[in-house]
């Protein structure tokens, strides 16, 4: 039978730099009124997936038939070396290659590790493409607590990684929630230029500079673009001032290095950037997310209002 010591220590021989395990459970009332209470106040924007499939956000049992156990895992993807701060500004997640996909190949290779040890185990791996809420047993888990800028905190790590989670029928030992919080602490909240967190870990999607250059599809919003500055592809602002974050190390993920024409990309070059090369930097990139007319889109709106 495989043990829980034997699954962290395969996830932290991947490469993850935390891996926590909890009982797989209906998630809690004050949870699930707290999910409940933000898609009613509409703060998902025209994320309309956001607000599907309720019931399984709500219940990994109906994601994964038999499942026991939640296994929670961080990526680290801090960067060592960063865009120069007169260019146009790319979220840190986004400087190498998707995240999606190299997340979800350590986590099979993980699974695959727990059925060479435990063949009758079955069970799914999901990397934020599935209706799981994975802050949420990241916390519960005990990797990290959730901030006020309503990310998940690791102590003496910070908060620059990606979350998967792996959930099995195994039954398996179980980490304790981290009695750990942002105390007093309110930067993240503060230092938003657009007041996107309305209360501690509660993020109005509208107003954030993240959905506005990256989800949106129609017009930047007027009341936000004055706020964006050089923030061309996301933000990291609230991550940025969180004084978690001086903890934070450059990750070991080579395909997370940024290629030297991704940090090339000046405003010159990136207002006369085609197609074709918008296709070669970004390939197999989460930045395709937007595509080359919101490239374009998010670029003409900085323009506008940095005059």
């Amino acid at each position: 039978m495989i043990t829980s010591v034997q699954i962290k220590e395969y996830a932290y021989s991947l490469g993850f730099g935390a891996c926590g395990i909890c009982k797989a459970e209906e998630v809690g009332d004050e949870n699930r009124d707290a999910y409940e209470e933000w898609i009613r106040n509409s703060y998902q924007a025209d994320m309309d997936y956001m607000q599907r499939n309720a019931d399984k956000r709500c219940d990994p049992v109906l994601l994964v038939e038999g499942a026991k156990s939640v296994v929670s895992v961080a990526l680290n993807y801090y960067p060592e070396k960063k865009q120069p701060q007169d260019h146009p500004q790319f979220a840190y997640y986004a400087y190498g290659k998707d995240y999606h996909d190299i997340l979800k190949i350590k986590l099979q290779q993980l699974f695959d590790f727990i059925k060479s040890i435990e063949p009758t185990t079955e069970g799914r791996c999901f990397v934020d493409t599935a209706p799981v809420l994975e802050r949420y047993w990241a916390a519960k888990a005990g990797i990290g607590f959730i901030g006020k800028n309503s990310l998940i905190i690791i102590p003496k790590k910070g908060s620059y990684f990606f979350l998967g989670e792996l959930i099995i029928n195994l039954e398996l030992d179980y980490d304790e929630p981290l009695a750990l919080s942002c105390g007093s602490c309110t930067r993240c909240v503060d230092t938003c230029p657009t007041k996107a967190i309305t209360s501690p870990k509660i993020v109005d999607s509208n107003k954030c500079i993240s959905y506005q250059t990256i989800e949106n599809k129609g017009s930047i919003d007027e009341n936000i673009a004055p706020s964006m500055d050089n923030r061309f592809y996301g933000c990291d602002i609230c991550q940025q001032v969180c004084p978690w974050n001086r903890y934070a190390q450059p990750h070991s993920i080579s395909e997370f290095n940024p290629s030297e024409d991704f940090l090339n990309l000046s405003f010159e070059k990136l207002d006369n950037l085609s197609e074709e090369e918008y296709r070669k930097i970004f390939k197999g990139s989460a930045v395709k997310r937007a595509k080359f007319s919101g490239l374009k889109r998010n670029l003409e709106t900085i323009k506008r209002n940095r005059k």
